[in-house]
């Protein structure tokens, strides 16, 4: 597989993956299979897990009611910097689009994503 990332010719991709594909015939498949699977599935928790935390986001910055939900969810949060956040993400929100940085939003995406992942 390294030979292959370090060929840059279309034709020579090509005759590498037909020499991986000749060795793989002769490979019995059943342990890669669940290491493939596995990769798979950690993918699709991460993807579910942004998801989630731009839903949160998305919630927080909408309502204050959703602050007690992100609170009673994620106890451990410290409470004080979420509302920071959250209230700069708003005024970010308030601007005229031309003027948004969206720094704020990013900051409170990342806060979000951090308080989720010590939580789990």
């Amino acid at each position: 597989m390294k030979e292959y990332k370090r060929t840059r010719s279309h034709e020579g991709r090509r005759r590498q993956m037909q020499y991986i594909g000749k060795l793989m015939r002769g490979v019995d498949t059943e342990p890669i299979r669940p290491a493939v699977l596995d990769m798979q599935l950690g993918r699709a928790k991460d993807s579910l897990a942004l998801h989630e935390a731009e839903r949160w986001r998305a919630e927080l910055v909408a309502s204050d009611d959703a602050v007690t939900g992100f609170l009673a969810e994620h106890p451990q949060t410290d409470t004080q910097q979420l509302r920071s956040l959250i209230r700069a993400a708003r005024k970010d929100a308030a601007l005229q689009p031309e003027q948004r940085s969206g720094r704020a939003f990013r900051e409170l995406f990342q806060f979000i994503k951090q308080v989720r992942q010590d939580h789990e």
